[in-house]
């Protein structure tokens, strides 16, 4: 039964990520994050990145070359928890 088909499917797993949705959720916490913060920094890094990047992969790599060491730390670990859909 085609039903019983549906089921099966997985609701969504790393590969089904939208980099424009990350995008969108992360320029939302660079919003409402203090001026000049390194929270504003991390978000508005992420949510550039994934807005110019394919995928979460290329996402990623791109996240890693940034400077300085505080946002890019910053920022991956938001990345890393928006991509495994914990949210903010």
């Amino acid at each position: 039964m085609a039903a019983d088909t549906h089921e099966e499917i997985p609701v969504s797993d790393a590969h089904d990520i939208d980099n424009l949705d990350l995008a969108a959720t992360a320029q939302q916490m660079a919003d409402d994050a203090p001026a000049g913060s390194l929270d504003q920094a991390a978000a508005a890094s992420v949510a550039i990145t994934c807005a110019t990047t394919r995928d979460i992969g290329d996402a990623r790599s791109a996240l890693a070359g940034i400077t300085p060491d505080d946002v890019r730390q910053k920022a991956m670990e938001l990345f890393e928890r928006l991509a495994s859909g914990a949210g903010a």
